[in-house]
């Protein structure tokens, strides 16, 4: 089962802030026991939307919106992606994640579920992607 730890943005990511150096010391040791317990696939940290862009559909049109975007509390600030057993394993390595802003700031992390190929009902389209991502192994 496959999760993703998102640390939801702030004010101070979306600005460009960057993280003190006991942060980024908490978050080596975290991502060095996820590592050691073989749980790690890979975790990175977003630059701010400011950077970014998104691309809208509607009425079968595609329309590009360059960033920065408003709305702090809906953006994600970097993810964390583990393999583990259960929901109840992934539940207690959230649990460990170091404050994502630093102990006295407040911050939030959001943990979900990855769909698998096999949640899906056989089909040809589910077998391509199969086969594409069994290619990337």
């Amino acid at each position: 089962m496959r999760f993703m730890i998102l640390v939801k943005a702030t004010q101070d990511s979306e600005a460009g802030a960057m993280p003190d150096e006991s942060l980024f010391a908490a978050m080596a040791v975290y991502h060095e026991q996820l590592a050691r317990a073989g749980v790690l696939l890979d975790a990175a940290g977003l630059k701010p939307t400011a950077t970014g862009w998104r691309i809208r559909y509607a009425a079968g049109q595609r329309t590009v919106i360059d960033g920065p975007f408003a709305q702090t509390k809906e953006m994600v600030a970097g993810y964390t992606l583990i393999q583990v057993r259960s929901r109840e394993e992934a539940m207690e390595w959230a649990r460990r994640f170091p404050s994502p802003h630093g102990d006295m700031a407040d911050g939030e992390i959001e943990v979900r579920q990855l769909f698998e190929l096999e949640d899906f009902a056989p089909s040809p389209a589910v077998a391509r992607l199969r086969d594409l991502n069994a290619g990337q192994h």
